[in-house]
């Protein structure tokens, strides 16, 4: 599988990584929306899991961009907030899933799923 992690802390990145990939994934990081649009384009990720609190672009916005020139992109938001307007705006720009980061079980299972 090839993932796609994006998120503005390495720690995080790193964190989301030993949750999720396996030794035959090809994994790519990015700190921000705009890296996640470049990477994007250059591994064609099965999935990516995409933070939205970032600078200078952000994940709801790298999302819409993303989805509007690949439609059939999975992209699972991972967020600190859990709110239902963010949730609804995710999922409006495209996002296949909404997870919050103090549930990273749930985020495991998606991609253990998606596996399948």
């Amino acid at each position: 599988m090839r993932l796609l992690i994006v998120d503005d802390h390495a720690q995080m990145r790193r964190t989301v990584r030993d949750l999720v990939a396996t030794n035959d994934d090809v994994v790519c990081e990015a700190k921000d929306g705009a890296e996640a649009e470049l990477a994007f384009e250059a591994l064609r990720p099965d999935c990516v899991i995409m933070d939205v609190q970032m600078h200078p672009v952000g994940g709801i916005a790298a999302t819409r961009q993303i989805t509007a020139r690949h439609p059939d992109a999975r992209i699972i938001v991972l967020t600190q907030f859990d709110d239902p307007g963010l949730r609804d705006s995710a999922l409006e720009a495209g996002a296949s899933g909404f997870v919050t980061k103090d549930n990273l079980e749930a985020l495991g299972e998606l991609i253990r799923h998606s596996r399948d």
